[in-house]
């Protein structure tokens, strides 16, 4: 009788042992503009990756069952060919500037890290049970940061000269600390100050790190907020979004970024049309109101003329089309593997003579595969690994397509919005990352019986 106790306390230690706790992906998102301050910022997910892992093995060793997202396979295959394609670093794709293997290996490197960290992310935030971190607040922590990235807009906007040397690059060795890559991961700023319309002029950053990405996380997370105060909130929260969500015209307008606004007329068309085959015919109307406002706030504000001016100056079109063309003929001269990671281009456009300078920092030596993520995956990566990143999301679409509750038509959302964005934007990290969190929902979703 004195083992029974022992018994089931042994167990009750294994189980509390096994448990997967929440904070790991929790304090990701909660806290992520305290990394951003912090200049960890992206590589807080490398960093968390490792107490994750450890835990998802820890549960394996135990007993317990690690449970894999579906079409796995694809991803998986995914990640073979981004090692694979290491090996094709050292070589000089025609129209691009030479090099060796062993420079171009950091960069490398660290997007191969990335991935490896966000596929742990992507396996441990879909093994966590209802109990350990229930759905509805990793969807409020997601909605949290589209309130995080309006903020972020709105500090690009009134102080875009805005910057702070963060305490992890106070401690970096000043050779390290002044490479531009490395200036990008642990530099805080707010905004990117650049020449569109005619003049310099701010466009938000913060606090993603680029202008791009930032465009890019507002489109990934808009779907989140709209579901935590509408599903899972009371009237203050609805109050508080709805607000919000409409502050965050005047950020996603002035960005001047193209690709949001495209961004978010995909998310809201696609959500659109899986209401009406739900038959909640209500959505027309929805929609048609929000676009009347939206209108109107165009024609009666400044915020037409911004859209306007934006418009009528495609500087970037030309640069986009040139990076496009290289990339395809880079994808023709290795079309398995690629060629393990980006390239720059001979000079510009025109000529191969054009490149950087002092006093023409944009002048030429563009990235090949910076562009937009499916460039990025045919370039470096090949026909392999560009099969493999899009086979996975696109049977994460097809294989939760049933799923019509609000999590379901969010992360849907998500994912149809980031394949739109692959034109124009690169994926790593934070835009991925919230993909792969889309994903673990759809699958958590679907798993526990919750799809309408």
């Amino acid at each position: 009788m004195l083992q029974v106790p022992a018994a089931a306390g042994g167990r009750a230690h294994v189980a509390r042992n096994t448990a997967l706790p929440a904070w790991p992906v929790a304090s990701i998102l909660a806290f992520y503009p305290i990394w951003w301050a912090l200049g960890l910022g992206v590589l807080i997910f490398a960093l968390m990756a490792v107490p994750m892992l450890f835990l998802l093995i820890r549960k394996r060793a135990a007993g317990r069952p690690v449970r894999l997202p579906p079409g796995f396979g694809w991803w998986v295959l995914f990640l073979v060919a981004v090692v694979v394609s290491i090996g094709a670093l050292g070589a000089d794709p025609a129209g691009t500037v030479a090099g060796h293997a062993t420079g171009r290996l950091l960069p490398a490197g660290y997007k191969a890290l990335m991935y490896v960290a966000l596929t742990v992310l992507l396996v441990y935030a879909g093994n966590l049970t209802e109990a350990e971190l229930p759905k509805r607040r990793l969807v409020k922590l997601l909605g949290w940061l589209f309130v995080v990235t309006v903020l972020g807009g709105l500090l690009g906007l009134v102080a875009g000269t805005f910057e702070f040397i963060s305490p992890v690059e106070w401690l970096l060795p000043g050779s390290v600390r002044n490479k531009g890559f490395v200036q990008s991961l642990v530099h805080p700023y707010a905004a990117q100050i650049m020449d569109i319309v005619g003049d310099n002029q701010p466009r938000p950053a913060a606090p993603w790190g680029y202008t791009n990405t930032w465009g890019n996380n507002f489109c990934l997370l808009a779907g989140w907020l709209v579901v935590a105060a509408w599903q899972y909130g009371g009237g203050k929260a609805r109050f508080w979004a709805t607000v919000c969500l409409i502050v965050s015209v005047v950020p996603a307008v002035v960005s001047l970024n193209r690709g949001l606004w495209i961004g978010v007329g995909v998310l809201v068309v696609y959500v659109a049309v899986r209401y009406v085959l739900a038959g909640r015919l209500w959505i027309l109307g929805a929609v048609a109101v929000a676009g009347g406002l939206l209108a109107i706030s165009l024609v009666a504000t400044p915020l037409g003329d911004v859209v306007g001016a934006r418009l009528d100056n495609g500087k970037s079109n030309g640069v986009r089309s040139f990076l496009i063309e290289r990339a395809l003929d880079g994808f023709q001269g290795s079309p398995v593997i690629g060629y393990g990671g980006t390239r720059n281009t001979l000079g510009g456009r025109n000529s191969i003579t054009v490149g950087e300078s002092a006093g023409c920092e944009r002048c030429g030596n563009f990235t090949v595969g910076g562009n937009g993520q499916l460039w990025q995956l045919l370039f470096a990566h090949g026909a392999v690994g560009t099969a493999g990143y899009l086979g996975f999301f696109a049977y994460g679409l097809w294989r939760f397509r049933r799923d019509r509750s609000a999590i379901g038509v969010a992360g849907g959302g998500a994912i149809v919005t980031s394949f739109s964005a692959m034109l124009w934007y690169n994926s790593l990290v934070t835009p991925l990352a919230f993909m792969v969190l889309a994903f673990a929902l759809l699958w958590r979703n679907s798993s526990e019986g919750e799809t309408t």
